[in-house]
């Protein structure tokens, strides 16, 4: 999944933006309001963290902004202790949910993982297609058959976008986009040796290719 986080202190994006990895996100920043607001409406994100007191745009701005756009994405805010007025104002802008610093980086997660299931109108932080099981929280898998499989980050991010968007064909370039930082490289060879890795997990039919399009995991028929 790809995160959009809009801050500009740089202690705080170092603190978070390895933490937000290991939790299975692909992470953008922007370290002011102008750049955040661009990317998030250029872009394609799962889920934005905008802190309000942003140089150059105010967060606020962007908010509105960005939801004036017809930009959908969850976004989290941050704001200061006790701005209580900012809360309201973010979430009247159409804000998701806030959050006030300093906090714990287990809470911004939480509330993250919380506003994105509510976006896929999922139940809680499991994902099932196909008899196949993904614990988010664990970034393991269940196979049909039982069987617990130990993700790695990138095999992790890959079936979750997949699982996510069951039933659509997604290509290379937009697997490449929820699979890897902006700067790192981004070949279409290594999303083939990826996918290969998960159907000897889950079988060669549990995702199909398209020719000339991308990949499908096919929806459950119940759904």
């Amino acid at each position: 999944m790809r995160l959009l986080l809009i801050e500009d202190d740089l202690d705080l994006i170092n603190q978070l933006r390895p933490q937000l990895q290991k939790s299975g996100f692909a992470v953008e920043v922007a370290q002011d309001g102008v750049d955040g607001e661009f990317l998030a409406q250029e872009e394609s994100f799962d889920g934005i963290v905008l802190d309000l007191g942003l140089p150059n745009r105010p967060g606020l701005e962007v908010l509105s902004n960005l939801r004036s756009a017809g930009v959908e994405t969850p976004i989290v805010i941050l704001t200061a202790r006790d701005s209580w007025q900012e809360k309201v104002d973010g979430l009247k802008h159409g804000a998701d949910d806030y959050l006030t610093k300093p906090f714990h980086f287990e809470e911004l997660q939480a509330r993250l993982e919380a506003v994105m299931r509510r976006n896929q109108g999922r139940a809680d932080n499991s994902l099932v297609c196909q008899g196949v099981r993904l614990d988010v929280d664990t970034q393991q898998a269940v196979d049909a058959s039982g069987q617990t499989i130990s993700l790695t980050g990138k095999e992790f991010r890959l079936l979750r976008y997949l699982i996510t968007h069951a039933g659509k064909i997604v290509s290379k370039t937009e697997l490449s986009e929820h699979v890897y930082e902006e700067e790192m490289l981004k070949d279409s060879n290594v999303i083939e040796v990826y996918i290969n890795r998960l159907r000897q997990y889950f079988g060669k039919d549990f995702i199909e290719t398209k020719r000339g399009q991308g990949y499908i995991v096919q929806r459950d028929e119940s759904n």
